[in-house]
């Protein structure tokens, strides 16, 4: 998050408000992408981190409160290293956190193909939609990003994914097993 250190020039007719390129940091914050590409729907929690304790509440919300009556969620995310079912073991007791991962069916992108995964796509167009200028504090950043997550789903924007199959063995050829 940034905050201005001197007082932008606004727009006028024939001229873009002006920056100054000086900036203050005003701390960070992290955001958790939940999307149901076919439903176009999705979710964006700010949090203060990345840490396994986060990422396995929003799994439980996702179970529990956005999802509750679905038998099987279909989970599809990268290899981070909070990515994984251990990380509701760290938040929850057993018995809680086997509840929650058996509602999963767990999916990992190939490493360095989190560009397969559509959360990260739908990141990039929050990024360049939403958040693509200065925000000064998570007040501000939770207020907007809310925003556009209302119009992003009230619109039922959904994931135009081009990738085929017949792609994925042309690109991803060393990645498949290769039978003699």
């Amino acid at each position: 998050m940034i905050i201005e250190t001197r007082k932008p020039i606004p727009a006028e007719p024939g001229k873009p408000k002006r920056e100054d390129y000086e900036y203050e940091r005003n701390g960070v914050a992290n955001l958790f992408m939940v999307f149901a590409p076919l439903e176009g729907w999705r979710h964006v929690e700010v949090t203060d981190r990345h840490a396994a304790v986060d990422y396995a509440q929003i799994l439980k919300a996702v179970a529990d409160i956005h999802f509750p009556n679905v038998a099987k969620i279909v989970l599809v995310q990268d290899n981070l290293s909070t990515h994984k079912p251990a990380s509701l073991y760290e938040a929850f007791p057993a018995q809680e956190a086997r509840r929650i991962f058996e509602r999963f069916e767990w999916h990992y992108t190939p490493k360095h193909g989190s560009w397969l995964d559509m959360a990260e796509s739908e990141l990039g167009v929050l990024a360049t939609q939403c958040l693509d200028r200065r925000i000064p504090d998570k007040p501000t950043l939770i207020r907007e990003v809310a925003a556009w997550e209302a119009d992003r789903n009230k619109h039922h924007a959904k994931a135009d994914w081009q990738f085929t199959t017949q792609d994925a063995r042309v690109k991803l050829k060393r990645l498949y097993p290769q039978f003699q």
